[in-house]
């Protein structure tokens, strides 16, 4: 078998398995409710560690809602990333297509600046923000 096959028949599988567990992950988070305490999902270690909300605190939950088609219980859940990844997502293709580095030290700046911003806003007291998690 040529080189030029085996890496392109490997960039399939690699696709399919990707897309497989991709969908596999959706799937868990769309039947399960990660509002939920019980939900069966690793916590946070920043949360376990400081009690604090990460910029990533409500993603799964936001990926939830969303899947539930309830834009408003997403924004509360994380707003950041349900802005942010689709911002990141079309910059890093329109440089891919571009044939430039995704990466730079502004984007990266910018990245670690609005992160750290976000962590700090969403744990001020009062700050209307906050994931949400369902009793019972």
């Amino acid at each position: 078998m040529a080189p030029s096959a085996l890496t392109s028949r490997t960039g399939l599988y690699t696709a399919l398995g990707a897309g497989a567990l991709s969908v596999g992950a959706l799937a868990y988070v769309g039947l399960a409710d990660p509002h939920r305490p019980g939900f069966f999902f690793p916590a946070c270690p920043f949360k376990v560690l400081t009690g604090l909300d990460c910029p990533g605190c409500g993603g799964l939950r936001m990926v939830h809602d969303l899947l539930h088609v309830d834009l408003a219980a997403a924004v509360v859940d994380n707003v950041y990333l349900l802005v942010g990844l689709p911002l990141l997502l079309i910059w890093a293709l329109t440089r891919w297509r571009m044939n430039r580095p995704v990466w730079n030290v502004p984007v990266v700046a910018v990245i670690i600046v609005t992160a750290v911003t976000w962590a700090v806003a969403r744990n001020l007291p009062g700050f209307p923000l906050v994931p949400t998690i369902v009793d019972g």
